[in-house]
């Protein structure tokens, strides 16, 4: 028998919140329209994830950074570098960061076009051509930007640091100076 002090709650579905039979068109849920997401147009995975803490006059504040690569694995690749205050929330930031700033990989006869080394910061890498059935001779940050820009051979070097963002940056900024061999033009 239910208490006279406390009358029982409506039924669900008559109030303001959810409900089939809601005025506004909304129905039951969190406002998701499909649990189907559009494919994207990169791949990505995350490179770095830290948790940053700033100190503040209320106490200390935490947000997340996130680095990401993303590449298609046919010639593009990029890096972004967010924060957010939730690990999602960086992670869409950085994803968003990488798409504006993609570059194209050039690739000749599946390798570089030609060696070079780069200094970023105080990271110092060396990326050399491979010959065809070697496959990509390099570890960490560097493998991963090699591997998203569908590099299928390639031989690299780490020389001094190990800071994963800097050797990111700087096989990027390696990738970006690569030029193409031209074809010889005949008369």
């Amino acid at each position: 028998m239910p208490d006279p002090k406390y009358p029982s709650k409506p039924a669900r579905g008559g109030g303001r919140r959810g409900g089939e039979d809601d005025k506004r068109g909304r129905g039951r849920g969190r406002g998701r329209k499909n649990d189907e997401r559009a494919p994207r147009e990169f791949e990505q995975k995350i490179l770095d994830l830290a948790r940053v803490t700033r100190v503040t006059a209320g106490g200390k504040r935490m947000t997340f950074r996130c680095a990401l690569i993303i590449g298609d694995k046919k010639g593009r690749v990029g890096l972004g570098i967010a924060k957010g205050a939730d690990v999602q929330i960086a992670i869409e930031k950085a994803y968003k960061q990488a798409k504006k700033d993609v570059l194209v990989v050039p690739i000749v006869n599946q390798t570089l076009p030609h060696p070079i080394q780069v200094k970023f910061g105080s990271a110092m890498i060396i990326l050399k051509p491979a010959p065809l059935g070697t496959g990509l001779k390099s570890g960490g940050a560097m493998r991963m930007v090699l591997e998203f820009a569908g590099v299928p051979n390639a031989v690299s070097k780490i020389v001094n640091s190990s800071n994963k963002i800097n050797i990111a940056k700087a096989t990027l900024e390696a990738i970006r100076r690569l030029q193409h061999a031209k074809a010889p033009v005949r008369l």
